[in-house]
């Protein structure tokens, strides 16, 4: 049995303003106050697991020791088949270039290595993204969201962010980034995580 959410109070355990005004918008209807990492001068702990849940579990229980609140974290990233599920935790990192990120490189990276192993198309991708709850006391949920496509090249697309210009969702012939921004939110894997995170703790 899911453990409800009964509070008001809820830290989102993230330093990004972005995703924070995000999950405060999808919260909203349940009458949830959300905070940040920032708003409570947290640092950012190191992520050393090797699993998306591995690291969103870090994240969320070291925001609700810290503050005594129930903590909401998230990790996510792509996975490539035919590269044995890499980039996987590493997606941010394969991005990582002595001036900040760059995902070109990181796209450009996957494609090379792919094509390095004799991978035969379609090179098959999943985009991941993991939720924990977690509360003060230890206890956790944790959901999934899996959105299944393939690695297409080239790039195709300026709208999105990350990988989004190389991903093909199932069932569409437009990239992430191609895609409107709200019809990609409304089927991503982020949207799937969240849509169970709602009806397993909020509903």
């Amino acid at each position: 049995m899911t453990r409800k959410f009964e509070g008001r109070d809820l830290l989102v355990a993230t330093h990004n303003r972005g995703k924070l005004d995000e999950i405060a918008e999808l919260l909203a209807p349940f009458g949830i106050s959300v905070s940040s990492n920032t708003d409570h001068g947290l640092p950012e702990p190191d992520e050393t697991e090797m699993s998306f849940v591995g690291n969103a579990r870090i994240k969320a229980h070291a925001g609700a020791r810290a503050t005594g609140l129930p903590a909401l974290a998230d990790d996510s990233g792509i996975t490539v088949d035919g590269l044995d599920g890499a980039p996987g935790v590493q997606t941010a990192d394969w991005a990582e270039g002595e001036t900040g990120r760059d995902f070109v490189k990181a796209m450009t990276r996957t494609r090379n290595e792919l094509e390095q192993r004799d991978v035969p198309s379609p090179w098959l991708a999943q985009f991941r993204c993991t939720l924990v709850l977690a509360w003060p006391d230890g206890h956790d949920e944790v959901f999934e969201g899996v959105m299944a496509g393939q690695v297409v090249w080239p790039m195709r697309g300026d709208q999105g962010h990350g990988y989004d210009p190389i991903f093909l969702p199932d069932g569409y012939d437009v990239t992430f980034g191609e895609m409107d921004r709200w019809e990609k939110n409304r089927i991503s894997h982020r949207a799937r995580a969240f849509k169970k995170l709602v009806e397993g703790c909020f509903a």
